[in-house]
């Protein structure tokens, strides 16, 4: 409801912020915005009219101001394009770094995404993960732990944990503690995961 009650003070503030720039002379785009040719022609013969010259001003002015509005939009629109791919770059890069592995999801088990720490903690080179089930990766042992873990969450929402093994040659094999939660869309189950030296001990 207070949305719609705000709608026409955001609409007067910018016919009032057009009408100012035109007054002072300061709108980039009074020497050269555009009228249509339907507009010209109405123009034209209202201001032929002695009796309509003044409604032909009036229009012209109101022109001039949509005009204004629309490009003022423009301006603000672009403005905030810039700040949401700024924020987007600075949130992927944050992501990217992380010193966490994050994983995302899918309810069969299958990586949709994930960040270069979580490759690491497997040992497979990013680009290898998508689409691949996680479960692959761990050892047999720990493979009912994980995939049980996954089943709780898409079906509680609840955060919860398990440590899993994972899969690699004996000196490289690692105990990893996965975190899971269910992001508000509910499309997909985020994991959180990092190296812990045993099921009993915290991360590293």
């Amino acid at each position: 409801m207070s949305s719609i009650t705000n709608k026409p003070s955001v609409y007067t503030q910018l016919r009032d912020k057009a009408e100012a720039q035109l007054q002072a002379g300061t709108t980039t785009t009074a020497s050269h915005w555009s009228v249509g040719v339907d507009a010209l022609r109405l123009l034209h013969r209202l201001s032929s009219d002695p009796d309509h010259a003044e409604d032909a001003l009036k229009l012209l002015h109101e022109l001039q101001v949509h005009q204004v509005e629309l490009d003022l939009q423009s301006e603000e629109i672009a403005a905030n394009e810039r700040i949401l791919v700024e924020d987007l770059a600075l949130y992927r890069r944050l992501y990217d770094c992380a010193p966490f592995g994050y994983f995302l999801i899918d309810f069969d088990g299958k990586v949709v995404q994930c960040n270069h720490a979580a490759a690491e903690l497997l040992g497979v080179d990013i680009d290898g993960l998508d689409g691949q089930s996680l479960d692959a990766f761990v050892l047999a042992d720990s493979r009912p732990r994980l995939l049980a873990l996954l089943q709780r969450v898409a079906q509680s929402g609840t955060r919860e944990s398990c440590v899993a093994e994972t899969k690699g040659h004996p000196q490289d094999a690692r105990h990893v503690q996965f975190l899971a939660s269910m992001p508000p869309e509910g499309e997909h189950i985020l994991l959180a995961c990092c190296a812990c030296a045993s099921p009993d001990t915290p991360c590293q």
